[in-house]
């Protein structure tokens, strides 16, 4: 997340191991790839990577790629948000495959039998759990999941393994169940540094960080169309483990962006971003739900920067206000990640109009390396009482590589100043002059 971030697609390099066995080109225009029982025909220009022999690789949801084996370190992961979705496929054994609950799962029998009206999906994401062949495929799309869920269905499987056995389906099962109690420790009243990573780290990882690192926060991408990384790690148990010791979570959504974009792009119209708005935070709800985190927690949504104001300041407060209508209507609360130079002077400049619909929480992106949830640093002006108080948060530092303990994660840097149990009833703060 930045105040203008999109993944690079130049830095592909080694951050792919392109599979030499088990592919070969059946035509100009595909190749055929054989895994876990199933034969494969994708496009010649997707990348096929293999994640057995390359843990470190970024599940990337901006290049066409077929993804196989169970997903490692991610530790290659950079940037938070897309331009353009693309269609990608990620198969693994069902035997180890993680739950998800931010991406609805169903359990078929084949990939031939899969359901002719795909599951709507807010992430653009969808997870089919295969029996007979043993294997777990999540589909990630751009516009529509059309495309890729026919790669999917055309898949033949190849002469099973004498004695072989079915495999057992529970790794689909969300570790909490919509609705649930919740892990009630997601957001205590913090105050301090934080991070946040395109990917959930693995246990070891935060755990080494919880013990040596400064962080006590982090912000973790639970959904959104412009996603830039899939989240094969996040779980209802992994959010259990991080709230039990002590983290503060910012579960962060990346709805539609201020820029052009069939497939991740905000609306220009005003009233169009309001309903984009409502959608998101429908979403958002969904995702934080089965995750395990209860009503009343601070989602955080990401919207980049943009240098038209003309053209985008209505339609985003349009959108920022309807999210947090949404949100509080259902019982959570409203944050929302923009930057110093874009978003946080359009929601200033319209905060007489709707105060009661701002966000609960700013979280305001400039890069000067200052620690501080300061007036100056959050680019509001000088004694306001606009979002006085826990509620900002300040990315000070921008997509840099951090080591702690031996274990090195791609991150931004924030300050945070964040106490959920001081913000008053949920839609009905008070107005700030």
């Amino acid at each position: 997340m930045a105040p203008t971030r999109t993944l690079l697609s130049g830095l592909l390099g080694a951050a792919a191991l392109l599979l030499s066995v088990q592919s070969s080109v059946a035509a100009a225009d595909r190749q055929t790839v054989d895994y876990h029982g199933l034969r494969l025909t994708v496009p010649a220009d997707w990348r096929v990577v293999d994640l057995d022999r390359d843990p470190a690789a970024c599940l990337r949801l901006d290049l066409p790629t077929l993804y196989l084996g169970h997903a490692g370190t991610q530790s290659e992961c950079a940037g938070r948000a897309v331009v353009n979705r693309a269609d990608t496929l990620h198969l693994e054994p069902l035997d180890g495959a993680p739950e998800r609950a931010d991406v609805p799962t169903v359990t078929v029998e084949t990939a031939t039998a899969l359901p002719e009206a795909p599951h709507p999906s807010a992430s653009n994401e969808l997870r089919y759990a295969l029996l007979r062949p043993g294997v777990m495929a999540t589909v990630s799309y751009g516009d529509a999941p059309d495309a890729v869920r026919r790669v999917l269905t055309r898949a033949r499987a190849l002469s099973a393994s004498p004695g072989a056995a079915t495999p057992d389906p529970r790794p689909a099962t969300p570790a909490v169940a919509p609705g649930g109690a919740g892990h009630r420790g997601v957001q205590e009243a913090f105050k301090g540094e934080g991070f946040d990573a395109c990917t959930a780290p693995t246990q070891q990882a935060m755990d080494t960080w919880r013990t040596d690192s400064p962080f006590r926060a982090i912000g973790i991408y639970i959904g959104g169309r412009a996603r830039a990384c899939a989240q094969p790690r996040l779980t209802a148990r992994w959010v259990e483990r991080q709230a039990a010791a002590g983290w503060h979570l910012m579960p962060i959504w990346v709805g539609p962006q201020p820029w052009n974009s069939s497939s991740t792009g905000l609306s220009t119209d005003p009233s169009e971003a309001n309903g984009q708005g409502r959608e998101a935070a429908e979403g958002a709800v969904d995702a934080a739900r089965s995750l395990g985190m209860p009503e009343g927690t601070v989602l955080y949504n990401d919207l980049e920067n943009y240098t038209d104001r003309v053209t985008w300041d209505a339609p985003v407060v349009a959108y920022l206000t309807a999210w947090t209508e949404r949100l509080h209507e259902l019982g959570f609360r409203s944050a929302a990640y923009v930057s110093v130079s874009s978003g946080v002077k359009a929601l200033s400049a319209h905060y007489h109009q709707a105060p009661q619909a701002m966000p609960d929480v700013l979280w305001a992106a400039r890069w000067n390396l200052s620690a501080s949830v300061g007036d100056a640093d959050m680019g509001l002006p000088r004694g306001t009482a606009r979002w006085a108080g826990p509620r900002r948060a300040h990315q000070f530092r921008g997509d840099h590589n951090a080591t702690y303990g031996g274990v090195t994660i791609n991150i931004d840097r924030n300050w945070v100043d964040v106490d959920p149990a001081a913000l008053g009833p949920i839609g009905g703060l008070p107005p700030l002059s």
